[in-house]
């Protein structure tokens, strides 16, 4: 059977020898006939000859060569870069603290217990060092160890009801064992009129009789004294006493005046042998003002506020002073505790008495009440936290301070004017900051997202007054308790300068 195609007989016209005889026929001529030019190429991987012929090439050398240099150079080049970030970035350089520096003080005041007459006072609190120690106390401060109305030559007599000598010795035996030191105030006692006395033969033997008294407690091993601004009025007389510090002293335990600032401001005298740091090496201030009443939340916080405002060039060592609402008291010791200079703790304000976790509070029927035993327990394990955050957190322990006061940037909801507002704080290191937020008054406050819009929004709870305050927590939604104070440790985020 022929193919017939119509239209041009020129197109696609077979030859009579290309023709289909039938199914099962093949063809005689193939219908495409496949160019030579158009097949593909099969690459074929190089053997080892040949790419060792090719690397040999002067092409491959040189391109080689260039690539190895290049290399080294931009190593170079980014090495020399990090070094000159280094260098020039500002570093933060650990400052040296001194022993007075560290730790926080304890002032304990020495009474007669006419009740146990076995034990000294004395003997029972060098019982007690180990277990100061382990609450984080640093440095003792002994009240009432010699009489109010004792004479000069007999400021080494001890009060007989307290203790003997001989134990007052082990006393200084058991506080080097368990890594206390301690001091004696002598703050407005009687002894110093003859000092301070314009007679010219009677200064001179009551100073005479004074530094053979404190050369006395320095032998003992004291590690130095505290008076009041009120008791050094000649700078004669603190560099005598300066000298004799200096004598006993060593480059591992240096002997130490202390002064404890009584009024708004010092005296002359005393500010300008503070600021060298020569002779007096520790001033102690009062955080609220003495007073015949407890003060109230807002005097409190206007008292606290004042504080914090004024510009301070060496920051002093912190006391309560005045008598606060007991309410308020964990809430100022939160504040001592994170504030920058050495932290003082009267025995008998924040913490009371000094092993409240082996007082037995009973009810009625005499049996132990667990709320109250854990009311007892809170202010130790509180001082406790707050002593070992301050141990090891660079930020609370020399870091920077800056006021952030409130204002009226709290919710409309929240915040009215009789209220007392919160009060803020912020201590940095580095890229480490704490925010101390502590509220007063007895309303609770919600914090304004808008309020320092500077800080990192995230943090995480370090502590607080009730212990209650554990995990993660934003500034947006914090809201203050009455009569609280939280201590949190912000985090940086990219977004957060």
């Amino acid at each position: 059977m022929t193919l017939k195609v119509e239209g041009d007989p020129g197109y696609g016209s077979m030859s009579a020898g290309c023709r289909f005889t039938g199914l099962d026929d093949s063809e005689t001529v193939p219908l495409l006939i496949p160019d030579p030019e158009l097949r593909q190429h099969t690459w074929k991987p190089l053997n080892k000859e040949e790419l060792e012929k090719c690397a040999g090439g002067p092409g491959w050398k040189k391109i080689r060569s260039c690539l190895v240099l290049a290399f080294w150079v931009g190593w170079v080049i980014m090495l020399a870069s990090a070094i000159a970030v280094i260098v020039q970035t500002p570093r933060m350089v650990t400052p040296l603290l001194l022993w007075w520096q560290k730790d926080p003080f304890y002032r304990l005041q020495l009474v007669v217990d006419a009740e146990n007459g076995k034990t000294s006072s004395i003997s029972r609190l060098s019982k007690q060092l180990p277990y100061l120690k382990s609450l984080g106390v640093g440095v003792l401060i002994l009240e009432g160890l010699l009489r109010k109305d004792v004479s000069l030559p007999n400021l080494t007599q001890i009060d007989r009801g307290l203790g003997t000598r001989p134990q007052f010795r082990q006393l200084m035996t058991e506080s080097r064992k368990a890594g206390l030191r301690i001091m004696l105030d002598l703050c407005e006692m009687g002894p110093f009129e003859p000092v301070l006395s314009n007679d010219t033969e009677v200064r001179s033997a009551g100073s005479g009789y004074m530094q053979d008294s404190l050369r006395y407690w320095l032998e003992q091993g004291v590690s130095g004294f505290e008076f009041c601004d009120t008791d050094v009025t000649s700078v004669k007389t603190l560099m005598e006493w300066g000298v004799l510090m200096r004598e006993f002293s060593s480059q591992d335990d240096e002997r130490i005046l202390m002064v404890r600032q009584t009024g708004v401001t010092l005296p002359e005298v005393t500010m300008s042998n503070l600021v060298n740091g020569s002779l007096v090496k520790m001033v102690t201030k009062s955080l609220i003002p003495p007073s015949h009443h407890p003060l109230s939340a807002p005097e409190v916080a206007e008292a606290i506020e004042t504080n914090l405002q004024m510009p301070q060039e060496d920051w002093p060592s912190w006391t309560v002073g005045g008598e606060v609402p007991w309410e308020l008291q964990r809430t100022i010791l939160i504040l001592i505790m994170t504030l920058p200079g050495t932290p003082i703790i009267k025995y008998g304000d924040e913490i009371n008495p000094i092993q409240d976790i082996y007082v037995n509070v009973s009810d009625g029927n005499g049996d132990a009440t667990k709320q109250s035993l854990d009311e007892l327990r809170r202010p130790l394990a509180l001082f406790r936290s707050l002593s070992q955050s301050r141990a090891r957190e660079e930020a609370l322990h020399f870091g920077s301070f800056i006021f952030l006061p409130f204002n009226t940037t709290m919710s409309s909801s929240t915040f009215n004017a009789t209220a007392t507002p919160p009060l803020a704080f912020l201590r940095s290191w580095g890229c480490v900051q704490f925010l101390v937020v502590f509220n007063l008054g007895p309303e609770p406050h919600a914090v304004d997202p808008e309020w320092a819009q500077s800080l990192p929004d995230s943090g995480v709870f370090v502590t607080s007054t009730g212990l209650d305050r554990l995990g993660p927590v934003s500034l947006q939604s914090l809201k203050l308790q009455p009569h609280e104070a939280i201590v949190i440790k912000l985090f940086h985020t990219d977004n957060s300068s």
